[in-house]
C-alpha cells in the first residue's frame, strides 16, 4: 500500500495521534471509521450494479484487457468474413492467370498471397 511497510505505517499513526492529540482523537477516529463504511459502501453497490448490469454467470477472465492483441483482433476480423475478401481475390487470382496485370490505384498496391499463408510481419516492429 503506497510503498510503505508496516513499521512505517505505526510510525505515521502514532506522529498523527501526538499531532492531533487526545481530546481531538476520538473526533477523527470517527471521522475515519465514517469514510471507511462509507468507501466500503460505494464499493459494495457498484460490484452489485455491475452484476446485475451483466449478469450473474459473468467470466471475467474474458474482459480482461491484458489478454487483447491488436494483431490478433485484426487477423480474426479478416478471417471472420471469407465471403467478402474472396470476391477480390478470385479477382487477382484470374488477372494472374491470364498474365494480366491490374494497376494500382494512387500509391497502394495488391498482393495476394496463396491459400493458407498468412502476410509476414515483424513482431519487433510493434
Amino acid at each position: 500500500m503506497f510503498g510503505i511497510n508496516g513499521g512505517e505505517l505505526l510510525i505515521i499513526i502514532v506522529i498523527a495521534m501526538i499531532v492531533v492529540g487526545p481530546e481531538r482523537l476520538p473526533e477523527y477516529a470517527q471521522q475515519f471509521r465514517a469514510w471507511v463504511v462509507r468507501g466500503r459502501d460505494y464499493v459494495r453497490r457498484s460490484q452489485s450494479e455491475i452484476s446485475r448490469d451483466l449478469g450473474p454467470d459473468v467470466d471475467w477472465t474474458k474482459l480482461d484487457p491484458r489478454q487483447y492483441d491488436p494483431r490478433t483482433i485484426v487477423r480474426d476480423a479478416f478471417a471472420e468474413q471469407p465471403g467478402a475478401a474472396e470476391a477480390p481475390r478470385q479477382a487477382s487470382r484470374t488477372a494472374e492467370s491470364t498474365g494480366s496485370r491490374a494497376e494500382p490505384s494512387g500509391n497502394a498496391r495488391h498482393v495476394s498471397l496463396p491459400d493458407g499463408t498468412t502476410a509476414p510481419f515483424d513482431a519487433e516492429a510493434t
